[in-house]
Formats: C-alpha cells, sequence, structure tokens
C-alpha cells in the first residue's frame, strides 16, 4: 500500500507544539515510506476561521520543514458532505433529532440516577411523519446523528497493537448541527476516503472516537461511495516534564512564539519527533534524516515528556554543529558576519542564534573592560607580545605568570574581564587573535 496522510488543522488559532507533534510524525512516517503528506486545512467553522490564522499554519510548516504534497480546503467541499449526508440518508444511517440540549441534559440525568449510561436512547427513530412536522412547525430544525451497528470494532492499530472499541457503548455520533453545520468527524472521513488517505495518525485521545468513525467509512463504502478504511495509529499523548498533563501554558505554546524566541527548527522537529521513542534525544542531521530512520515499533506506550530543557539544550546542540555556509545569510542579518573564522570560534557559545549579536560585539566593540587589579592588567598590556595569532595567548599568559607569579583563575580571569568585561565566553586563545592587537591594546590602554 502506498502511503498518504493528512494534517487537518484548523486555522482557528496558531499551531502549538502538540498538533505540530502530530503534524511532525504524520510527515515522517509518511516520507520515511517514500509516500505522501497532505495539508487539509479544516475550516468548516466559517464563523471562527480566518485567512490571517490559515497563512500561519502554512508559514509554521514550511519553517518546519513540513512541505506538503497535496493541500485542500474544505470549506470547498461542501457538496462533497452534503453528497454523502444524503447518501447516509438514503441508507438509514442518517437520521434526523429534534431533542434540545436541555432535553438531552434532562435524559442523561435521569439515566444516570436510574444507573444506566448516560447515551442517547434513539428516541427519534420513533418519531412519525406528524410529530417531525410539529417540531419543524414549532420552529426546531434537526440534528443528524449516525446510527452505530452496536458491535466491537477492531483494528490493528500502528502505535498500540491491537484495538477495540464498542460501539454499543456509545451514544449515535451527531454529524450535522442544527444550524447545518458538519461538525468535523463526516467530513474528516469523506476526505479521507476521497483523497484516498491510507493511514490516520492521531493522538490517542481519539481512540474512542476511531470505532464510530471506522463504521461511519464502512457505511458510505457500502453506499457505493468508493474507496477504503484507512490504518490508523494513536500516539501517546504529551506530558510535562513532572508527568502531569502538559499545561495550558506549555500547549499553547505557538510555533511562532518559539521562532520569536530563537529556537531552530531542527531542534525543534528532533524533540517533537524523539520524545517517547527508544531513539537517543539528538539533534538529527535533517528532518529527512528524522523521517528515514522513523518507526512507531520506537514509540512507548507511555506518555512523552515534553521538557523545555531538553528543546534547549538540542537548540544548543544544533548551532554548536551549524556550519559557516548555513549561518552566513543570518550573520548578514544582523549585522554579525565578522567571517568563518568567528562563527567557528563563537558558536560553541551559542544557546539562540541570537547570541551571536553580543559575540560580534565581543570582538569589535565596545566593550567596556573590569579592571580588578590595575597593576596586574597594566603588566600585562606591557608584556602583550607584537603577533596577535593562534599562539598567542599561550605565550603571553606564561610571559604575565612569570613575572607575575599568578596561575590558573588567579591569571586567566583578569585577563578575559579586562578583555571581554565577562566571567565567561569563547575560548582567548581563539578569540584574542579576532580582536587585534589594536583593539586589545584600546582596552588595556586605560592602564597601561
Amino acid at each position: 500500500m502506498s502511503v498518504k496522510v493528512r494534517f487537518a488543522p484548523s486555522p482557528t488559532g496558531k499551531l502549538h507544539v502538540g498538533n505540530v507533534r502530530t503534524a511532525l510524525v504524520n510527515w515522517l512516517f509518511a516520507k520515511g515510506q517514500g509516500g505522501e503528506f497532505v495539508l487539509r486545512i479544516d475550516d468548516t467553522d466559517l464563523a471562527r476561521s480566518t485567512p490571517e490564522f490559515e497563512r500561519g499554519i502554512e508559514d509554521d510548516l514550511r519553517w518546519l520543514g513540513l512541505v506538503w504534497d497535496e493541500r485542500h480546503n474544505q470549506s470547498k467541499r461542501f457538496d462533497r458532505y452534503e453528497a454523502a449526508a444524503e447518501a447516509l440518508k438514503s441508507a438509514g444511517r442518517l437520521y434526523a433529532c429534534y431533542e434540545t440540549a436541555e432535553e438531552l441534559d434532562r435524559r442523561r440525568k435521569v439515566q444516570l440516577s436510574r444507573g444506566l449510561p448516560p447515551i442517547y436512547d434513539r428516541a427519534a427513530l420513533s418519531l412519525t411523519d406528524a410529530e417531525k412536522a410539529a417540531y419543524e412547525a414549532e420552529g426546531r430544525r434537526p440534528h443528524w446523528r449516525f446510527k452505530l451497528d452496536g458491535r466491537r470494532v477492531s483494528w490493528e492499530d500502528l502505535s498500540r497493537g491491537h484495538a477495540e472499541v464498542d460501539t454499543a457503548s456509545m451514544s449515535d455520533p451527531v454529524l450535522i448541527r442544527e444550524d447545518g453545520l458538519f461538525l468535523y468527524t463526516l467530513p474528516s472521513v469523506v476526505d479521507d476516503l476521497d483523497m484516498a488517505i491510507s493511514h490516520v495518525i492521531r493522538g490517542e485521545d481519539h481512540v474512542t472516537n476511531t470505532g464510530a468513525q471506522i463504521e461511519i467509512f464502512e457505511a458510505l463504502i457500502a453506499a457505493g461511495w468508493g474507496g477504503r478504511v484507512p490504518g490508523f495509529a494513536h500516539m501517546p499523548l504529551l506530558v510535562g516534564a513532572d508527568g502531569q498533563a502538559l499545561s495550558k501554558r506549555l500547549g499553547s505554546l505557538s510555533i511562532s512564539e518559539m521562532r520569536e524566541q530563537g529556537y531552530e527548527p531542527i531542534a525543534i522537529v528532533s524533540h517533537l519527533g524523539r520524545i517517547g521513542t527508544s531513539d537517543p534525544l539528538e539533534v538529527g542531521e535533517s528532518i529527512e534524516a528524522l523521517g528515514a530512520g522513523f518507526a512507531f515499533s520506537k514509540m512507548g506506550r507511555s506518555p512523552a515528556r515534553y521538557d523545555t530543557a531538553d528543546l534547549d539544550r538540542l537548540n544548543a546542540q544544533a548551532l554548536h554543529a551549524m556550519p559557516y555556509e548555513a549561518a552566513r545569510p543570518r550573520l548578514a542579518e544582523v549585522d554579525a558576519d565578522l567571517g568563518e573564522d568567528f562563527w567557528n570560534v563563537v558558536r560553541a557559545n551559542l544557546q539562540k542564534f541570537g547570541d551571536v549579536v553580543e559575540m560580534a560585539r565581543l570582538v569589535r566593540g565596545p566593550v567596556v573592560p573590569v579592571i580588578e587589579d590595575p597593576a596586574f592588567v597594566a603588566t600585562a598590556a606591557r608584556l602583550l607580545p607584537e603577533t596577535i595569532d593562534a599562539g598567542a595567548w599561550s605565550v603571553w599568559t606564561e610571559a604575565v605568570k612569570a613575572e607575575t607569579g599568578a596561575r590558573g583563575g588567579a591569571l586567566f580571569r583578569p585577563l578575559r574581564l579586562a578583555l571581554t568585561g565577562q566571567t565567561h565566553g569563547p575560548e582567548m586563545a581563539a578569540l584574542i587573535p579576532l580582536i587585534g592587537r589594536d583593539g586589545i591594546i584600546a582596552r588595556l590602554g586605560s592602564v597601561a
């Protein structure tokens, strides 16, 4: 079977880490199998969907490297959903219900008080045409439910193994609201059939829904719709670093915000693609390499822990390995392109790419030296070698040590503070050739 998967976000908000993980796993699975990835915009809620959010979704996916092979808008496919609804009505699988929300709530409470499961009792199936007409005359409009078979529906889940859902324990799902708006389920099933989606990959919170959806797939196919029921994979959900349910704070962390905070796309996809798996939590060479190594057999059954400390580590790792040619355009954007030697010296000290601006300042100034011992610094300035090359730091510090007796931190710390104003940073042996002799003299000149 050729692999074809889909990601179907609603353009009612920004993409966050939870739904991006779903998109990513779909993409990794498809590309690892030489398959296709479909972007399907779920914009059937015309009142809440906006072009701005739709563009934001596209921008975020492109930035992460999740490029799609096909793209569709559900808002342009209402005719297909109407046709599917008519097919299900003709087959006796979609029926009109006239209860109000308040009436349904009272009915559920009565069932619970009697120790019965609070599922819909299918009272609407016994309505006569006259009763339906009376409801219509009152101004009621029907919502439409799919009549479940009430049987055990099973499938072989790529992530969970053998799975079963008893649809007898479920209420017949509402597919069309009173106002005629299609709920998610019917458009999704129709699109999966029309677009020949081979696998539906999503979170394990959808397992119960899958039982009902498989029945809808089968009902449409039996009604002559065509296509076949896709395979399924239900991933463990994300939890926070403490093992608790992912908080709103983390769950709503949008990709656009993470981009503004300086995270690298390869760090984000490596993090989301490998947490909860047996793969080491390291940065991948590329998103394509992550796809080539992806397998559901590596995915554990326990929830995946989302820890920003891990993401920070991977982000730094990505920057430390970034070659100059990849960094060069971005260095130019922030006026910090001081050449390949500069990049190779400072990249090991970066946590976010934006840190390079401060590194460039250390080289070209202005820097406010920190002089704790003017006499010591004056001696160091006098002993500065004429040639500042790769070996100059060793020659200089040996000379200063010989004259002052300072060693270890007492030798290196005041020199670093005098030249950079900081206690930590790039290796001084590599940094001082970038600063140059004139720059060093300028920083030490006040006490020379």
